[in-house]
């Protein structure tokens, strides 16, 4: 585990689950965003794949968030979401790698079958892009 990886767990553990949804709900909509910022810059040999691989993960991206914050909101009520800074990755495969990880991570947030399985389905998303990504050229 990551020196960032444990202190982000220390700081969440002093922080309420809507809190700490909060902050989930804006690293995926950061991370979404993210890829629409490499995206716009992709160029050179095997760009054009990279560039659709992107717009489909940003398709299913976009509507899982819209329905793990909307069933979450159903199910503890409103949460304060904060989006940080987002920066285009200089790597886009480690990019999408970490934050799958990150992803795993957060599974415990979510009690209920029906939101796990929303982070079933952006976790499978993630893996269709890094799939793309790496063995369409």
């Amino acid at each position: 585990m990551s020196a960032s990886t444990v202190k982000e767990k220390a700081t969440m553990a002093s922080t309420s689950k809507k809190d700490q949804m909060g902050q989930f709900f804006g690293r995926i909509f950061s991370f979404n965003s993210s890829l629409k910022l490499y995206h716009w810059h992709i160029t050179g040999k095997g760009s054009y794949a990279q560039h659709m691989a992107l717009d489909q993960a940003l398709d299913d991206l976009l509507d899982v968030i819209d329905r793990i914050v909307e069933t979450s909101y159903a199910v503890v009520g409103d949460i304060d979401i904060v989006i940080p800074e987002t920066k285009s990755p200089s790597n886009i495969v480690k990019h999408a790698e970490d934050f799958y990880k990150y992803a795993q991570d957060q599974r415990e947030l979510f009690s209920e079958d029906f939101t796990a399985a929303i982070i079933d389905d952006l976790q499978e998303a993630i893996q269709q892009l890094l799939y793309r990504l790496k063995r369409l050229q």
